[in-house]
């Protein structure tokens, strides 16, 4: 018995070592054991069969042309790897259950040895797919290494190699077998297994001596050839379902998002998964950007990380061909392309040139795929292989990116799109929240003075007989009420020009020593009957003029010292100083010991209509439009308002900035140059005269 560690195949190929293997497909092997098979069951001959199966699903299939061949010849065996009900079986025919971990399992074999012809099929599966679920194509593809021949001597050698096997599995079955050798197979046959050996006809043995007829091998390669084109076929399908799938995945997973860098980090994950690239990265831009941030990034496993980098694009002569082109841009070797390895890299503001940039990245083949969206550049997908080797990137390579860069253009849009509805309806709400405040601070602050001043007026009308200081009273109670409502409308016609865009501004160079001091005039007068904070005036005289509308400066001055005397006890402190700590502008603040300001309401503040206590609740008068209104003027000019608080009862600050009349400046430089040449000159006559 020979040992069962080595394949049929193998031990066959010792044997008759000028044999050489060909490559079979299943369909092929299944067209020629059903031929084998059919010549059994159309001939009147009791021949011997052996069919060796690798699994017994495999054989569950045949099973019932076995049973059909038992009828013809009592010497019929079947083999095969249990899987549920298989096992070792004496009825229609023999069944031998080998085990799973033999070499069989990987083998497809049938033999058929009678009187008048013999045939054998001695193969062995090139890679099994055994432990896999496999779909019909997959089972169609797999791939066999062996022999397939009409010779007599090589048939009964490969019986008498699987009668071997049947014994050892079923050694009941050793008489049986025995007539199977005493009937097929004579022992000088088996003597030696040499193929120098005579034959029984004491004739040399040759191989080409008993092969197929033309036909039928003209019929083994039209099978042979079908196949290849049904997996060449099969392989471009599969192709073309990878992409799709993958396009799909992409598409499902950005639109599921409406923000914009996971939009970015899920596709560049997906691609570059779905590719097998080292690298693959994906950057916002614009056409004119100098610069770009790498902020999402996929790498594969022993890549190095770029993310966080600063791309160049102004000086890289490949984002600019891709954008002259508006098309994808590949290389296939960075290191031999006439762009990267003559010099023709401009060097970046991080003074490398573009293949230094190749280098340190360890780029070897290169794609670079825009992202558009109605001719507007959105931002940039790149691919970088990084070795060992270059690569060819394939047109449907870059046919895919495109498609994936097409849906990321849309998503994107589509996200801006959602951020841009977010902005309106918060402007909306902000739009609603105004309307809400102006119907209370109409109900409260104008009807009322107006009901004050009706009652009044009601009054002086109805009694004539009133004494002359009670109708002082209400006459002056009445133009103190008209004051407040000419304020409150004039509030409201200074906010919407300044918003509106409507305002003449009259720049000039201004005295801020002035300008303060005539807000603190006005403020004044118009308190002069209620007791001020102490108001300190901290603003030095030799200060660079600045540059800015007087009448709209005094006015943010004054709304800023109403606001800290509005919130700051009589016993409390206000202070007005300037700071220069800038070339370009002066830094006021106006700070009070006040009621303070709690940390989080800090920029809500300057908004419309604000009131810490709410439009109704208020304790202190006013519109609640002021703080709104300096925000306004102080962009007008350029400069930034902001307010600083501790919180509650710890007072305020409020700064604003102003830009510096640069033309005093410079004529300051130039009198300080003409005072120092003038000097120069004067030294330089004293010398002489000594």
């Amino acid at each position: 018995m020979m040992s069962r560690s080595k394949s049929v195949l193998t031990q066959l190929l010792q044997i008759f070592p000028q044999w050489r293997p060909q490559m079979y497909f299943k369909a092929s092997l299944t067209a020629l054991s059903h031929a084998m098979e059919d010549q059994v069951l159309a001939g009147s001959e009791q021949p011997l069969v052996i069919a060796s199966f690798q699994r017994e699903r495999f054989y569950r299939q045949e099973a019932q042309r076995y049973r059909r061949i038992a009828q013809k010849s009592n010497q019929v065996y079947v083999l095969a790897a249990p899987e549920t009900d298989f096992k070792h079986r004496s009825q229609d025919y023999e069944t031998v259950a080998f085990d799973t971990d033999d070499p069989l399992a990987q083998e497809w074999h049938l033999i058929v040895l009678g009187t008048n012809y013999a045939s054998c099929l001695i193969c062995q599966e090139k890679s099994t797919a055994q432990n896999k679920e496999m779909t019909a194509d997959m089972d169609n593809h797999r791939r066999f290494e062996g022999i397939w021949t009409f010779d007599r001597q090589v048939t009964q050698q490969a019986a008498n190699i699987l009668l071997n096997t049947i014994v050892d599995y079923r050694p009941e079955l050793e008489n049986k077998v025995q007539q199977a050798y005493d009937q097929y197979i004579p022992l000088d046959i088996l003597r030696g297994g040499s193929t120098k050996t005579e034959d029984v006809d004491n004739t040399t043995w040759d191989v080409t001596k008993n092969n197929p007829d033309p036909f039928v091998q003209r019929l083994v390669t039209y099978l042979q050839a079908g196949q290849y084109k049904l997996i060449k076929a099969n392989r471009s399908l599969a192709t073309k379902e990878h992409k799709e799938r993958l396009i799909n995945s992409v598409t499902t997973a950005i639109r599921l998002s409406l923000d914009p860098d996971e939009i970015l980090q899920i596709a560049v994950q997906k691609l570059g998964e779905g590719l097998g690239v080292c690298r693959c990265l994906v950057y916002r831009c614009k056409e004119t950007d100098a610069t770009a941030t790498i902020e999402h990034e996929f790498l594969n496993q022993g890549i190095p990380s770029i993310k966080g980098q600063t791309w160049p694009l102004r000086h890289n002569p490949l984002f600019q061909e891709v954008v002259e082109l508006r098309d994808a841009l590949t290389i296939d070797n960075a290191t031999s392309d006439p762009r990267l390895a003559n010099g023709k890299g401009e060097t970046t503001s991080l003074g490398q040139s573009l293949q230094t940039l190749v280098s340190s990245c360890s780029i070897l083949s290169w794609m670079l795929v825009p992202i558009f969206y109605r001719g507007r550049l959105l931002g940039m997908l790149e691919l970088h292989h990084c070795g060992p080797k270059p690569i060819t990137w394939k047109e449907e390579d870059v046919a895919l990116v495109n498609a994936i860069a097409t849906q990321i253009g849309v998503a994107l849009i589509q996200a801006e799109a959602y951020a841009n509805l977010q902005d309106l309806n918060e402007q909306l709400e902000a739009l609603d929240r105004t309307r809400s405040n102006l119907v209370a601070i109409t109900g409260h602050e104008l009807r009322t003075p107006l009901s004050t001043i009706q009652v009044c007026l009601e009054s002086l009308a109805s009694e004539p007989d009133m004494s002359p200081e009670l109708r002082q009273v209400m006459l002056n109670t009445a133009l103190q009420d008209a004051e407040r409502m000419r304020k409150l409308v004039q509030d409201f016609l200074t906010l919407s020009q300044l918003e509106s865009g409507r305002v003449e501004w009259n720049i000039e160079a201004l005295d801020l020593h002035e300008c303060v001091e005539l807000s603190l005039s006005n403020v004044r007068a118009r308190h002069k009957e209620t007791k001020l904070p102490n108001i300190e005036n901290l603003v030095m005289e030799e200060l660079p003029l600045v540059k800015a509308d007087g009448e709209w400066l005094v006015e943010v001055l004054a709304k800023l010292l109403d606001n800290a005397c509005k919130f700051t006890s009589e016993e409390g402190k206000i202070t007005i100083e300037v700071s220069c700590n800038s070339p370009h502008h002066l830094e006021v603040t106006v700070a009070d010991t006040g009621r303070g300001i709690e940390p989080k309401r800090l920029e809500t503040v300057f908004d419309r209509f604000y009131q810490e206590e709410g439009a109704l609740r208020r304790s202190t008068g006013g519109t609640g439009l002021g703080l709104a209104i300096c925000r306004q003027i102080v962009r007008g000019w350029g400069g930034k308002i902001w307010a600083e608080s501790q919180g509650k009862d710890h007072g305020s600050k409020f700064h604003f900035t102003i830009p510096i009349y640069i033309d005093q400046v410079q004529n300051q430089r130039s009198n300080q140059n003409i005072v120092s040449s003038s000097q120069t000159k004067e030294k330089a006559r004293g010398k002489r005269k000594k």
